[in-house]
């Protein structure tokens, strides 16, 4: 295999293609680590190799990790009867780094769009089935954490419709205004979820 010529702009052009890191971020990361190659870029390698080798998608919910199931999955301390829907791997550890969840997780790996040609059958519908099914314990609720799109949407209309027959709750995030946030510079469609979501005080 030919080695690239200028292997500086390689990594470089290797770094940029990740989410949040255009050239210019990826140019001063491959900067400071060319600075301290011991320190910086031989262990990062090495990471990359064994996580590369290590990590596995989840049999159970889909999660990545280095065991299988996914340690999530493993810890009797979880509410086993309470199942998080979420599009991808990234919303799962958002949720997970907000410690708001304490239940188990389940990874569609996607959302339905009829533009992108993605039908059911894409998305780990069938396995979020079988789980509710074959559950150990009573599944006694499904949370479906999606995004406030159209395509959430829609995938949350078809999961509710498919999830109905096995009498499990079914329940989604409640949308609206944000801790922070004003609302003059909020949109139409957030306004209007937040005034549908009030409660009493």
């Amino acid at each position: 295999m030919a080695t690239d010529p200028n292997p500086i702009e390689h990594l470089i052009g290797l770094l940029a293609r990740l989410p949040g890191l255009g050239r210019r971020s990826a140019r001063r990361a491959v900067l400071r680590m060319l600075m301290q190659p011991e320190q910086a870029m031989l262990p990062l390698a090495e990471a990359l190799r064994a996580a590369a080798a290590a990590v596995q998608p989840c049999r159970i919910c889909g999660n990545l990790d280095a065991v299988n199931p996914c340690a999530i999955c493993r810890d009797p301390q979880r509410d086993q009867g309470l199942i998080c829907v979420v599009e991808g791997v990234s919303e799962l550890w958002a949720l997970e780094r907000a410690h708001a969840h304490r239940g188990l997780y389940h990874v569609l790996g996607g959302t339905l769009s009829a533009l992108g040609g993605i039908g059911p059958e894409d998305l780990a519908v069938r396995p979020l089935l079988g789980r509710i099914e074959g559950a150990a314990e009573p599944v006694r609720e499904v949370i479906l954490a999606l995004p406030a799109t159209v395509d959430g949407a829609t995938t949350a209309h078809y999961l509710t419709d498919r999830l109905r027959p096995t009498g499990v709750q079914v329940t989604r995030l409640a949308q609206g205004v944000p801790i922070g946030g004003a609302l003059d510079v909020l949109d139409e469609g957030t306004l209007a979820a937040a005034l549908k979501a009030r409660r009493a005080v």
